[in-house]
């Protein structure tokens, strides 16, 4: 069997020890669930509850389905439980949705606001269902465009509004943390741009580089280009490579008031960047 195989058997076999009259819905994810499992992934599911479960009734399921070493993280007494342990020496993460706020969250993604849970759901395999996933993935299957362009304007709106030659501020010895911040923001704006422009629901950034390879509409090496920004050690060129890549990405995006915006000023801002990193 594949690592994805033996691991989806063991979520089975997890799903079949909860309560079917608690659990009514069970949703594998993750890298499982779309078969790319390696040595080092965990398994990753959705459980959706009829009522609302307090932390320790999870824990509790949890530990009758077989896991150890329970824990739990993120924020605590909200309508989420989240329980981490591991079953037969398996990492498992359960998060459990009652049903009511599953459907408010699922009818949520046609919002402005960023999640990679439409792609999550899109590619999660029914471990138990009372047709929930199903439908939901009925309803995500069409990307509707009037979304994408307002996800493209709202990716689009902080490039602009200060003076180009502000960026040279972060070339300064001692504010690395202040340059990969701007770097990372820059780049996930560009991969909300780009997954908007092919009508993709957002991933998670794992396996960038495999996700992104199938998309149609792209600046060319998309991914290596992220990389390289990340990691180049020249504070200079590393904006240089995000400025090119930002205005290579606006050049594809559909004309609105942010994008019109961005395209002159990521010129303007190429501009002073390559003069800083031509100078002796």
């Amino acid at each position: 069997m594949t690592r994805s195989a033996e691991l989806r058997a063991l979520a089975q076999r997890v799903t079949d020890a909860l309560p079917a009259e608690i659990a009514e819905e069970v949703v594998l994810t993750g890298s499982v669930s779309r078969g790319v499992a390696d040595t080092v992934s965990d398994i990753e599911m959705l459980v959706v509850t009829r009522q609302r479960l307090e932390l320790a009734e999870c824990f509790e399921l949890a530990r009758g389905a077989g896991f150890e070493r329970l824990d739990s993280w993120g924020v605590q007494g909200t309508e989420v439980s989240r329980v981490f342990g591991y079953c037969e020496s398996v990492p498992i993460e359960l998060t459990w949705w009652p049903r009511e706020f599953a459907e408010s969250s699922v009818s949520a993604l046609f919002d402005v606001g960023h999640s990679s849970l439409a792609e999550a759901l899109v590619s999660g395999v029914s471990l138990r269902t009372v047709g929930l996933l199903e439908r939901w993935q009925n309803d995500l299957r069409v990307y509707p465009e009037t979304l994408a362009a307002a996800r493209i304007e709202d990716a689009a709106l902080t490039w602009g509004g200060f003076h180009p030659t502000g960026f040279l501020t972060l070339a300064r010895p001692g504010d690395r943390l202040a340059l990969i911040e701007r770097l990372y923001d820059d780049a996930l704006r560009v991969l909300r741009i780009v997954y908007a422009l092919n009508l993709v629901w957002p991933p998670t950034n794992k396996r960038l580089a495999a996700r992104l390879e199938t998309l149609a509409v792209k600046p060319e090496q998309l991914a290596e280009r992220i990389e390289e920004a990340l990691t180049e050690p020249d504070p200079l060129r590393a904006m240089l490579v995000m400025s090119e890549l930002q205005e290579g990405t606006v050049a594809l995006a559909p004309s609105g008031p942010n994008v019109v915006r961005a395209r002159h000023w990521l010129h303007e801002v190429t501009e002073v960047l390559r003069t800083a990193a031509n100078r002796p």
